[in-house]
C-alpha cells in the first residue's frame, strides 16, 4: 500500500487516541481474544475495505483480517464484509478508524453508483471534482472509480481548466487560452468554463479542447451544445454547477447531449455508509 496511505492510517489512529484507549484498557483483559465480523447496515457499493487489514495490522500485527468481499462489490443489508480475529483490546481500539475509512469511502462509491445507474443508456459519464476531503483525495477518487464514475483532474498540474477568475486575470478568454497553450505540454487539454452563450462562442473561437457549461439551466445548455456540435464536433462538453444527484435532474442534463457531468457532491456530500463491527 502507498506510504502516504499508511501514514494517513497511522495519523488517524493517533488522532483517535487508539494507543491510549482508557475504556478498553480498563475493562478488557490483555489475554482476551476476539472473533468479530464487519457487517453492512444497508445496500450499496463497498470501497475502502482494503484499508481494514492495514489499519488493524498497523495497530497490532497479531490481528488477522479475512476479507469476504472485494472493494467495488455491490452488497446488501446484513452482508458480512470481513472476519477479524486477535487480541480483543486491539480489535476494539482500532475498530473506529477502520470503520470510519470504510463508511466514508463506501458512501462515496454508493452515491457514485446511484448517479452512474441514472445515466445508463445515455452517452454522458459522471466525473468527480477536486472538492475532496483534505488528505483523502487519493482514496476518495478511487472510491468514485469503484462506484462507476470517472476522475477529473487529480491535482492542478493534470490539466488546464480556465475559470472566470483566470479569464479576468488574463484579460479575456482568448488571452487565457493562448497563454495556457504556450506553457502547458501539448498532451494536456485546455478546458474553458462558460456561463453564457457568448462565452461559449469565445471559447470555440479560442480553440478550446473542452468547454465546461457552468450553472446553466437545461434550455440554455441545449443551445450551447447545439452551437458547439455545429461549430466544432471534436470539442468535449462538460456540465457542472447546481446539478446535484437527483435522478431526474441528472437525466435532464444528460439529454442535452453533454459528454460529462462533474459533481462535487460525490465527495463533499456523500452520506456515510453504515457498517458495524460485531463480536461473536
Amino acid at each position: 500500500m502507498h506510504k502516504a496511505i499508511l501514514d494517513l492510517i497511522t495519523a488517524a489512529l493517533e488522532e483517535d487516541g487508539a494507543y491510549d484507549d482508557i475504556t478498553t484498557l480498563s475493562t478488557v483483559s490483555p489475554e482476551a481474544q476476539a472473533n468479530a465480523q464487519i457487517v453492512t447496515r444497508h445496500e450499496g457499493v463497498i470501497a475502502g475495505l482494503s484499508l481494514v487489514p492495514e489499519t488493524f495490522s498497523l495497530f497490532d500485527s497479531r490481528v488477522s483480517v479475512e476479507l469476504v468481499v472485494k472493494d467495488g462489490a455491490h452488497v446488501q443489508e446484513g452482508d458480512v464484509l470481513a472476519r477479524i480475529q486477535g487480541p480483543a483490546r486491539s480489535v476494539l481500539s482500532a475498530e473506529r478508524v477502520a470503520l470510519n475509512f470504510l463508511g466514508r469511502l463506501s458512501g462515496i462509491a454508493s452515491l457514485t453508483a446511484h448517479c452512474a445507474r441514472a445515466l445508463e443508456g445515455t452517452q454522458t459519464r459522471i466525473l468527480d471534482t477536486r472538492k475532496t476531503t483534505p488528505g483523502l483525495r487519493r482514496l476518495e477518487k478511487e472510491a468514485v472509480r469503484l462506484g462507476g464514475g470517472q476522475n477529473h483532474r487529480f491535482g492542478l498540474s493534470d490539466g488546464v481548466l480556465i475559470k472566470d477568475n483566470h479569464i479576468k486575470a488574463a484579460g479575456g478568454v482568448a488571452q487565457a487560452v493562448t497563454a495556457a497553450r504556450s506553457l502547458a505540454p501539448h498532451l494536456l487539454k485546455v478546458e474553458v468554463e462558460c456561463e453564457t452563450l457568448y462565452e461559449v462562442r469565445e471559447a470555440l473561437q479560442a480553440d478550446a479542447d473542452v468547454i465546461l457549461l457552468d450553472n446553466m439551466d437545461a434550455a440554455l445548455m441545449r443551445q450551447a451544445v447545439t452551437i458547439i456540435r455545429e461549430q466544432s464536433p471534436r470539442v468535449l462538453i462538460e456540465a457542472s454547477g447546481n446539478i446535484g444527484t437527483n435522478t431526474e435532474r441528472l437525466l435532464e442534463v444528460a439529454h442535452t447531449g453533454v459528454d460529462f457531468i462533474s459533481l462535487g457532491a460525490l465527495t463533499h456530500s456523500a452520506p456515510n455508509f453504515d457498517v458495524s463491527l460485531e463480536f461473536a
